[in-house]
């Protein structure tokens, strides 16, 4: 029988700490450009704000609605054919910045690819329950399981945004590894990416290019090294304590997207080698009370949902923060809770919010 009574706190905490930050980082990093843009340095803020609000009241009502309400075949095979029409339906709009990625209305935009990272958690969780006991057949379980991983990926590489689509994958991998997954299936899975993934990239001259910054930005300093070596250079001048907030240089049309993909890099100069440890501990805290939370809940659908959202924000942090310090190359993938990014910001809350009903019930 269940015995709490009120959700994690150290949970709840660090969600509220880690939009805060966010939203002060959004505003240092993009008034200048704001300003530059749409005559008010106050516009990525306001719409950041905006949606952390809209996310809050969606954390709210999933903390107060029980979990197991999401365990319907109707919703979660409603939530797979709307994900996957909406994967589709970005195709035949209008490109943005070269790619099929968001629907426009009005003045917002919505990102169809950060609602798969949920819908595939969700349709694990479901679909491994009753399929636990059985995880190493491959045809009756591990193929049926990674279907839609599969159909996602695909979808999401040609929009193309390869680096969610690897975050779908590493999602699957944590939460088929927790259900009991043989490694050997994993290997497999894994050696059977490595052709796909050498014609993605090597065989996509931008992609190409990240590589080859990668090993050595300082072949070709002004152009594809440029934005690593700005970054590297951000988070060194930051030294221990930072130059103070609002008092960054590199956020000034040095580095690409200083509000989104490279969020940390500001972070890392104004507010040095502390703000960053003190950002990397929240992440870390989320990690330790996800992964307690995973032990503490015996209901399979509940402990596999856990993985899942653990896991979809902790491994988008680590790709982020580690492209930020050059040892990955370059993604498009923003720092959970804290880049600007309006449909990436109400989802991971709304996915907190079921994270923290199941903490209220796991014994």
């Amino acid at each position: 029988m269940a015995k709490r009574v009120s959700v994690d706190r150290w949970l709840f905490v660090v969600t509220l700490l880690l939009v805060f930050v966010g939203l002060v980082m959004v505003f240092s990093a993009s008034a200048v450009m704001a300003k530059e843009r749409y005559h008010s340095g106050y516009f990525f803020l306001l719409r950041q704000l905006g949606w952390a609000v809209a996310g809050f009241i969606a954390m709210l009502a999933a903390m107060k609605i029980d979990y197991k309400r999401l365990k319907h075949p109707a919703v979660v095979f409603s939530l797979l054919g709307l994900t996957t029409l909406m994967l589709i339906s970005v195709f035949f709009l209008d490109r943005a910045h070269n790619t099929h990625r968001w629907f426009h209305v009005g003045g917002f935009s919505f990102q169809p690819s950060e609602l798969a990272k949920p819908v595939l958690i969700l349709f694990l969780a479901f679909f491994l329950e009753n399929h636990a006991k059985s995880m190493n057949d491959w045809r009756n379980t591990l193929i049926p399981a990674v279907l839609p991983t599969l159909v996602f990926v695909g979808l999401i590489v040609f929009q193309p945004d390869l680096g969610t689509a690897i975050a779908c994958a590493a999602i699957t991998v944590c939460v088929l590894f927790v259900a009991g997954l043989d490694v050997k299936y994993l290997a497999y899975g894994f050696l059977g990416s490595l052709l796909p993934l050498y014609f993605l990239i090597f065989h996509v001259a931008y992609r190409r290019d990240r590589i080859l910054a990668f090993l050595n930005p300082y072949s070709d300093p002004q152009g594809r090294g440029f934005h690593i070596i700005q970054s590297l250079i951000a988070v060194s001048t930051g030294g221990l304590t930072g130059v103070g907030l609002m008092e960054g240089k590199e956020k000034l049309f040095y580095l690409p997207e200083p509000h989104t993909d490279f969020i940390f890099s500001v972070l890392g100069e104004e507010l040095g080698l502390v703000g960053c440890l003190v950002v990397v501990a929240l992440f870390a805290i989320f990690l330790w009370r996800g992964i307690r939370t995973a032990f503490r809940t015996q209901d399979l659908f509940g402990r596999f949902l856990v993985v899942g959202i653990t896991s979809m924000v902790v491994v988008q942090a680590f790709i982020n923060i580690s492209v930020v310090l050059g040892l990955m190359p370059t993604k498009g993938i923003p720092l959970p809770l804290i880049s600007y990014g309006g449909s990436s910001l109400f989802i991971t809350l709304g996915c907190v919010g079921v994270l923290l009903n199941i903490t209220k019930q796991a014994e």
